[in-house]
């Protein structure tokens, strides 16, 4: 069996529609709030159907010199077309992006996780400086 670590998936969001992509910053003062929205199928649609959708996504920031990562966040994405008449026939759906907001006086790695239901997890990253 691979190690959870191996199971995530990587690859350019703007030919893959499963990947989370980042919008953020490059840089920002110390202390001051960054803000980052994290959306899948930015260039590529991705699904939002019952049979096939994004579940969630997760926000996680590696402040340079820390062992670990601080969880930023997670959304999840609830409603995909489902009713008690069946499969997409409720005419409700989640749109599978978030914004989050964090402060730190450290540049670091922002790191965003999401999950398709049928094609598993999936990862992206984008570095943040701090002046």
């Amino acid at each position: 069996m691979p190690e959870f670590k191996e199971l995530f998936q990587s690859a350019d969001w703007k030919s893959e529609k499963h990947v989370p992509v980042i919008v953020a910053p490059n840089s920002i003062a110390k202390g001051e709030m960054c803000e980052v929205t994290v959306g899948i199928g930015k260039e590529v649609a991705h699904p939002n159907k019952t049979e096939h959708h994004i579940a969630w996504a997760e926000l996680y920031f590696h402040a340079e010199g820390d062992k670990f990562p601080y969880q930023i966040g997670r959304a999840e994405f609830r409603a995909h077309g489902a009713s008690a008449q069946g499969a997409d026939t409720s005419g409700v759906y989640t749109h599978h992006e978030v914004m989050f907001r964090f402060k730190t006086e450290k540049s670091g790695m922002i790191y965003a996780s999401s999950y398709c239901n049928i094609h598993g997890l999936w990862q992206s990253q984008k570095p943040l400086a701090v002046e």
